[in-house]
């Protein structure tokens, strides 16, 4: 059957690359609320139009859409997307407007490209050519769940899923992400890290004043940088009491998958620019270190910032915050022991005024849904399969996994860290979407053998 997904996809290559653009057109920035409903009702039209149960389920924030399509096997595979994206400024270092797809250079530029608009068709690509091979019968059952608040957090999708469990029953699931690295060499992330994401805010006055009274009136900038320099020292580790104490450390089997991987320490240099990594790490050791739970500022806002000077003491001050946890870190006890951390050096007067959190967590290398994902990988990519243990980014794969009890793999789109996933010109290679609609039709057509 293998032959003939590939002649279905090869010959309707095109049809999907123009619903991809017609998908990216629409904008949908959970962080604004742009075109979100728009998206989630033109994310159900192109499940019915495949013959898919629809349900837009409300309540969890933005629209979950989910679909259900029954196959020959009653074992179903789940699909995970989401169809919000991220904001797209600055928009002046685009090439070509985001919301306005371009194919150029064998590659389609737009918001979401990469993220998670080309997965989604990648996979809508492949149903309907597993579909066509079986004679208009999917292989197995294969059900959707399109989500609208994973760049923000996916702060609902917990509580969606203990809510709809019934609904949601399946044998299994491919994760949103995916692909290959910059050598081509496919491979599935086995866990991801856990994530709690906060706002922290200080005012020091009732507004701004002239900065001739420094000598006498409080700073809210100063009070944040203190406040942040307080939570980490100068070798990255975390200073908040009880950071770490029930971090789980890497087992044998995860430390002898990190050696069977590949070095990429120049790609990343040269991706990023970077002269040195954190703590001179390089190796193995730079591998490893995804199993370091972190802190991380993603910006901070005080005062002017506009061109030339403004001679003002700020008087509100306010920066945004994750830290990425490992297993057996849980987010709601690192964000009570960081309002401790912050009462007890007393900055009792900085506020957390928003939080949001996902779990870590992990599928075993052993189970049969990764073997089929390998064994299908080596037929389309040719080249051997990678088992990540542990990845540093997170993602609401917890909320389904542990309360449905399934494995989790991935597979998609992703061509190494050149996608500029959440940056300017994000983009996919179009042979990587076609690929990865080869390899999960596989992998549709082998999951009722497993």
């Amino acid at each position: 059957m293998s032959s003939a997904i590939d002649r279905y996809l090869e010959a309707n290559l095109e049809a999907y690359l123009q619903e991809t653009i017609r998908l990216c057109a629409q904008p949908s920035v959970s962080a604004t609320g742009e075109g979100v409903l728009e998206c989630a009702s033109l994310v159900e039209q192109i499940l019915r139009q495949r013959g898919f149960q629809t349900w837009k389920i409300e309540g969890y924030g933005n629209p979950v859409v989910v679909g259900r399509a029954q196959g020959r096997s009653e074992r179903t595979l789940l699909f995970y997307n989401h169809y919000d994206v991220q904001p797209p400024e600055p928009l002046e270092l685009w090439d070509s407007p985001p919301f306005e797809p371009q194919i150029r250079e064998g590659k389609l530029f737009a918001r979401g490209a990469k993220d998670d608009k080309g997965e989604f068709m990648a996979r809508i690509a492949a149903v309907d050519a597993a579909r066509a091979a079986h004679g208009g019968e999917l292989p197995c059952g294969v059900l959707f769940v399109v989500e609208g608040n994973e760049e923000v957090g996916s702060p609902g999708i917990a509580r969606f899923v203990q809510d709809h469990l019934d609904l949601l029953r399946c044998d299994g699931a491919v994760w949103e992400e995916g692909g290959i690295d910059q050598e081509g060499r496919p491979g599935t992330s086995l866990g991801r890290r856990g994530i709690l994401a906060v706002e922290l805010e200080v005012q020091t006055l009732s507004r701004d004043a002239h900065s001739g009274s420094a000598h006498i009136l409080p700073s809210a900038a100063w009070r944040m940088v203190r406040v942040l320099a307080s939570l980490k020292d100068e070798n990255e580790r975390v200073l908040i009491p009880g950071f770490y104490e029930k971090v789980r450390p890497a087992s044998e089997e995860d430390l002898e998958l990190l050696r069977r991987l590949p070095d990429s320490e120049a790609y990343l240099r040269e991706s990023f620019g970077v002269r040195g990594f954190v703590n001179n790490l390089s190796g193995f050791e730079l591998r490893k270190a995804v199993f370091n739970p972190t802190c991380n500022i993603q910006g901070i806002t005080a005062g002017y910032q506009g061109p030339g000077t403004k001679t003002v003491i700020p008087a509100r001050a306010s920066a945004k915050l994750d830290f990425r946890l490992v297993p057996d870190q849980d987010p709601t006890d690192i964000l009570k022991k960081l309002r401790a951390h912050l009462d007890a050096e007393g900055f009792t007067d900085v506020r957390i005024v928003h939080a949001d959190h996902m779990f870590p967590f992990r599928t075993s290398p052993k189970h049969p849904l990764v073997d089929l994902a390998a064994r299908t990988a080596q037929e389309v990519y040719q080249k051997p399969y990678q088992l990540i243990p542990m990845t540093g980014g997170s993602s609401p794969v917890y909320a389904f996994a542990g309360p449905l009890g399934i494995p989790v793999i991935d597979a998609g789109v992703g061509f190494g860290v050149s996608n500029r996933t959440h940056a300017p010109n994000e983009h996919i290679r179009i042979q990587d979407f076609h690929n990865a609609a080869r390899h999960i039709a596989r992998i549709l057509e082998g999951f009722a053998g497993i």
